[in-house]
């Protein structure tokens, strides 16, 4: 399977190896996710795909290999690479005192960025949150919050965001809220590192799909190349039956209407 050329890679990871203790979590990770695309990092609870992401981010030191982030290795050039960067965990890290505007304003302002409300109404447009701008966070669905807290880390425009599990615990609307969003991340430029234990996610936002078993990527590929490893399917005639996902959408939305 192709793999980007590192020179146009956002993220170059070899050999990368983690115990805690007398438990190897990662055993000599490769990958590399091109500028501007979707990577996804598949696997089961437990795989190892947030320690990667910790790594990936700082916030935990690997006991051997290498990666860089936008050029700048991780271990060594560890400012340069937090500058480079945002992190979005599994549960979303907003203040539900505040409106989803003063979350906004408050991070801008912590980053040191020029005219913080404005850089809040642009974000409150764009993640179509601009209704809700003025509403405490507490009153907010699990999807507006997921939106809000994508759009708090991409403040100061870093060129690299990690999602790790985004839409753990939301219900199917909401989730294709943020499967949006996560698209037009991507759509203005934004490299974007996902974790999912979620098969339909990795199949439909990415442009590459990593599955990590036991410590070690045991295939990385596009879509149709993951599809290639199996022998194609027999060709037969099947009524198409709706989806649970289609159905309570369409329920959901009649009764809104």
């Amino acid at each position: 399977m192709s793999a980007p050329e590192t020179g146009t890679s956002a993220i170059h990871v070899r050999g990368l190896e983690k115990s805690f203790k007398d438990l190897p979590v990662l055993r000599g990770v490769d990958l590399d996710v091109a500028r501007g695309s979707i990577f996804a990092l598949l696997g089961s609870n437990g795989a190892g795909k947030t320690t990667v992401v910790r790594i990936l981010s700082t916030l935990l030191k690997a006991d051997a290999g290498q990666a860089s982030i936008n050029g700048f290795d991780v271990r060594t050039q560890a400012a340069d690479v937090r500058r480079s960067i945002s992190l979005t965990g599994q549960f979303a890290a907003v203040d539900e005192i505040l409106t989803g505007r003063e979350n906004l304003v408050l991070v801008a302002r912590l980053r040191r960025q020029a005219d913080p409300g404005a850089i809040a109404d642009g974000l409150l447009g764009r993640f179509d949150l601009a209704e809700a701008g003025g509403r405490r966070v507490a009153t907010y669905s699990g999807g507006m919050r997921r939106r809000l807290d994508i759009a708090m880390s991409l403040i100061g425009n870093p060129p690299v965001v990690f999602l790790d599990e985004p839409t753990t615990g939301l219900d199917p609307e909401a989730r294709l809220e943020v499967w949006q969003a996560v698209r037009e991340l991507a759509e203005s430029g934004t490299t974007v590192l996902l974790t999912t234990q979620y098969l339909d996610e990795a199949e439909q936002l990415a442009d590459r799909i990593a599955i990590l078993h036991q410590g070690r990527i045991i295939v990385d590929g596009t879509l149709e190349e993951l599809k290639r490893l199996l022998p194609p399917a027999q060709v037969e005639y099947v009524e198409k039956q709706p989806t649970l996902e289609e159905i309570f959408l369409s329920v959901v939305g009649a009764e809104k209407r």
